[in-house]
């Protein structure tokens, strides 16, 4: 796999966030949609979910690690955080994935996780790495 995909997006990314006002960060369309910084911090809450996914999957097969992503953006409150601590966390978090994935031995790689919250569903770990990333680059066409 080349890492260096991640790493090129989070670089362009950062550059990007720069040319984003405060005020553009914080508006929200409705109070039940994500501004563009609780989608970022949302960014966040997926790259904890996933680096526990990468880790614990090589040494447990199975394991079923979900998140609620509305519930932990309202109790992390992301809306009232400044947005560079956040844009900090996800760089931080985001490069701490892809020094993980790149230590991942290859034949750990075809190891699986449940990442279901209802009907049990297995998929292996090269599959949630390459997941995250495409969901990645989902939300951040939303910001």
């Amino acid at each position: 796999m080349n890492y260096q995909i991640l790493k090129n997006i989070v670089n362009a990314e950062l550059q990007r966030f720069e040319a984003i006002s405060e005020e553009d960060w914080n508006y929200k369309i409705s109070p039940e949609k994500w501004s563009k910084k609780e989608i970022l911090g949302h960014l966040c809450d997926s790259a904890l979910s996933n680096i526990r996914r990468f880790v614990v999957t090589q040494y447990k097969e199975n394991d079923n690690i979900v998140y609620d992503q509305d519930f932990w953006v309202k109790a992390q409150n992301y809306q009232n955080i400044p947005v560079s601590e956040i844009i900090g966390l996800w760089k931080s978090l985001n490069f701490q994935i892809v020094h993980t994935v790149e230590n991942i031995p290859d034949e750990a790689l075809q190891r699986t996780c449940d990442t279901t919250k209802t009907v049990p569903q297995t998929f292996t770990l090269e599959y949630i790495i390459q997941d995250y990333i495409d969901h990645l680059q989902y939300h951040l066409k939303a910001i």
